[in-house]
């Protein structure tokens, strides 16, 4: 029985992130996205000069302020409200982010495994949630470094072990698997005569570099592993590294995006209606046990490679940047970073539940338009800091952040309702256009300067 395989996958893997767990602890952010529409890609190649643009940016900065928490970087430049708004927003963008990554390997959890023996969705979500607590809350960022590149080792192998059964099961060799995927018309990637679509390749070729920026250089998590590294250049490396393996690994993926679909129709299988669900389906029932092995321990990997360096990054920024626990006296502050991470444990489960119950499109695409909304006052405000001169009123920052998302919100949809443009993740740049307008108007009033860099 699959269930039972992969319950045993399950507790094997578990057992080797313990281990891991154990000796780093003496020592001391991607679900598996999958379309049928290769139009991401043009999304992908922002993604790539995305890292590029923090490598040269932002690390540097982060590397020279010595910075624990990037959001440091506000209270020297604007003051404690920008801080603490800032840290906020960033806790909440995560929060909601890392929950909804680790949605995906759950829901896959409960239809193939526990949905059989009758055990709830919320026992579920709860006893994944502790298993990644168990082994994260050791040794904290250590533990998460080590095992990326064993997560990692497991997502790539059971993609490409899908690519060849696949291959296997259609009688093509490579020549036939690129000629039929050319030759389907969902092998399309780039869009430029349709301005009306979310689909254009401008909106989502920019889209994509400040989807980076924010989600990779404003967020404390990615950038806490990345301020690890011993020196400047190490770190710079490892955003080349990201950069440059997002573009392959993808394009594979939306590959077999459109191969799964090839296959469904030459062997009559119905697709689901959410792309989420399509490669579970088909890892799960009708490649074989041997992918049924590799993909498990894949996905498994992959949300827990989330889930674990998010409650470890939020757990740091909300003891620091919102409790300042290192003012307070070292047994009380470990006191209180136990129960916080005990907290946003129980939060994502919280999370998770009601994701459960809202959710009708792909997670993915629900991810980025989150970050439009959560992560645009923190594109405005490191903007501001970093390329302007002016000093924002540090008492109207919080309500200019509040503000920004709801205008974008209120844009879209009158937008929607009496034209046919149709925005896209560009509405990140535009709330952190919104989000930077405010600012100005807030600051003093002397005429705008820019910072030369």
């Amino acid at each position: 029985m699959n269930e039972s395989l992969i319950l045993i996958i399950l507790a094997c893997y578990f057992g080797i992130l313990m281990f891991i767990s154990y000796l780093t602890g003496k020592k001391s952010n991607n679900g598996m996205p999958l379309s049928i529409d290769m139009t991401y890609m043009q999304t992908v190649l922002g993604f790539a000069v995305g890292y590029l643009v923090v490598a040269h940016l932002l690390l540097p900065l982060y590397y020279k302020l010595n910075l624990t928490s990037i959001y440091t970087y506000l209270q020297e430049r604007f003051g404690n409200r920008a801080y603490k708004t800032g840290a906020s927003f960033f806790l909440l963008s995560k929060t909601i982010g890392a929950a909804a990554r680790l949605y995906i390997v759950v829901l896959i959890l409960q239809h193939y495994v526990f949905d059989r023996w009758q055990i709830p969705f919320v026992a579920t979500t709860a006893g994944i949630i502790l298993l990644i607590w168990l082994y994260s809350h050791r040794s904290g960022i250590k533990t998460i470094v080590w095992t990326d590149a064993l997560q990692t080792f497991f997502l790539l192998g059971s993609l490409v072990l899908i690519i060849h059964t696949v291959m296997s099961d259609l009688n093509l060799d490579l020549a036939g698997v690129i000629q039929t995927i050319a030759n389907d018309e969902r092998s399309r990637i780039f869009v430029f005569d349709d301005w009306f679509t979310t689909q254009n390749f401008f909106k989502q070729f920019l889209s994509g570099i400040f989807i980076t920026i924010v989600m990779s250089g404003l967020d404390q998590d990615m950038m806490q592993k990345n301020l690890s590294c011993r020196t400047l250049k190490d770190s710079q490396k490892n955003m080349y590294s990201y950069g440059i393996a997002f573009i392959p690994v993808n394009l594979l993926f939306l590959s077999l995006g459109i191969l799964l679909a090839v296959y469904a129709q030459a062997k009559g299988i119905a697709l689901p209606a959410l792309s989420d669900e399509m490669l579970p389906m088909f890892a799960t029932q009708y490649l074989g046990a041997a992918v049924v092995i590799f993909f498990s321990i894949g996905i498994i990997a992959a949300a827990f490679s989330s889930a674990d360096s998010a409650l470890t990054a939020l757990t740091t920024s909300f003891c620091i940047d919102i409790l300042e626990i290192e003012k307070i006296e070292e047994k009380r502050a470990e006191k209180i970073r136990k129960l916080t991470h005990i907290a946003i444990s129980v939060l994502f489960v919280l999370i998770i539940v009601i994701i459960k119950a809202v959710n009708n499109k792909s997670i993915i695409d629900a991810i980025y338009i989150v970050a439009s909304y959560t992560y645009g006052p923190l594109l405005g405000l490191f903007f501001f800091g970093l390329f302007t001169k002016q000093k924002a009123n540090d008492n109207w920052i919080p309500y200019i952040a509040f503000i920004s998302p709801v205008f974008c919100f209120l844009l879209d949809l009158l937008t929607a309702r009496y034209t046919p443009y149709r925005f896209g993740y560009e509405l990140l740049m535009i709330n952190g256009l919104f989000t930077i307008s405010g600012l100005y108007l807030s600051s003093v009033q002397t005429p705008l300067k820019f910072n030369r860099r």
